[in-house]
């Protein structure tokens, strides 16, 4: 074991992150990163709730180690999914945007960890004064919505920022990388493609035989899919995508909203509720907006259906230089090994992880 101030906060071995991918970490995901030592996360934006129920549970069989559930904090029914956790036990909730400052206190008072993810300092102070307990600071290496500054920049600026542990995310896949945000700072690393290119990922094969064929120059980052930055493979839909009208997009958008609608037992009034947040100060037409509603469907046509010719694989920059498919006690020994070796050649005779 060793210890940070983010493996002393949440109670994990070791100072790794599997981070909330839709359509990915599921349970049996999840469990296996927990078994390994590190904090996996369930992501539940696809889920009902009470679906999100059955797959905490279902973890809970798997594992007695802590893991984290992964909300959107802009979903109508996030106080329902904050009193599933509650109720389940489940040790950390992370968000994709800022959970509110009640959201926060609720979550607090009921012993749980709350660990936003953010893209800039300021949304990182910001969180931090409403009583965040950690924070994941993705920068623009990171798979799927991303900003632009680069990892190596964003994480000194937020580890400057505030005086909560900070787990870095965005480029992240081995042992150098851990120690090297260890230098900077931070308390952890989170990784999400590594752990989607695991044994224990439910991704089908040949989807995961397309992220290790792919060089870093196959990932790109494209608006068309819902008019934000978003970090991905380039396959022949993004080209699509980006070659269509307005009129064909839209076809495409509405046919896949009515399919997430039903699988994730959202209504059409939130849908569009969503949509019109999503619209709120961005320049996106109708067609980005229903496609960034309904993005999860793009997502599980690759992830669950196999179906990469018609969906969207998000997708750090690692991918590129990963070539290897271990379990999850495997990667997260390798990583550990590797960084406990740099350590040991940068500071004979005493080095270790503990902050």
């Amino acid at each position: 074991m060793r210890e940070t101030a983010f493996t002393r906060l949440v109670g994990v071995r070791h100072p790794i992150v599997q981070t909330g991918m839709g359509w990915v970490a599921g349970p049996r995901l999840v469990s296996a990163s927990a078994n390994a030592g590190a904090l996996g996360v369930l992501a539940s934006a696809t889920m009902t709730v009470d679906r999100l129920r059955e797959a905490i549970r279902e973890v809970k069989s798997r594992t007695d180690a802590p893991f984290g559930v992964n909300l959107r904090a802009d979903a109508g029914d996030a106080g329902d999914r904050v009193r599933v956790l509650v109720d389940e036990g489940v040790r950390v909730a992370s968000f994709a945007l800022a959970p509110s400052p009640e959201l926060i206190a609720e979550l607090k008072e009921a012993g749980v960890v709350v660990m936003p993810s953010i893209g800039a300092r300021r949304h990182a102070e910001k969180v931090a004064a409403w009583g965040a307990d950690a924070l994941i600071v993705q920068g623009g290496e990171g798979g799927g919505h991303t900003g632009e500054v680069a990892t190596t920049v964003l994480l000194p600026q937020v580890v400057d920022a505030v005086r909560i542990p900070v787990v870095a995310a965005g480029g992240f896949f081995d042992g150098r990388g851990l120690v090297a945000a260890l230098a900077y700072g931070a308390a952890g690393v989170a990784m999400g493609t590594r752990f989607l290119l695991t044994s224990d990922s439910t991704v089908p094969d040949a989807v995961k035989a397309r992220y290790l064929a792919a060089t870093v120059r196959d990932i790109t980052v494209t608006t068309a899919v819902d008019g934000l930055p978003h970090r991905m493979l380039r396959t022949d839909l993004v080209d699509a995508l980006e070659r269509s009208g307005r009129a064909r997009a839209l076809f495409h958008a509405v046919r896949r909203a009515a399919g997430f609608r039903k699988l994730s037992g959202s209504t059409w009034r939130q849908m569009v509720r969503d949509g019109l947040a999503l619209k709120h100060g961005k320049e996106l037409s109708w067609s980005q907006v229903l496609l960034a509603a309904n993005t999860p469907m793009l997502l599980k046509s690759a992830m669950v259906d196999g179906r990469t010719d018609l969906g969207v694989m998000a997708s750090g920059q690692v991918a590129g230089v990963i070539g290897d498919l271990p379990s999850c006690a495997e990667l997260v020994a390798g990583v550990m090994a590797q960084a406990e070796e740099i350590i040991g050649e940068l500071a004979p005779g005493g080095a270790s992880m503990r902050s």
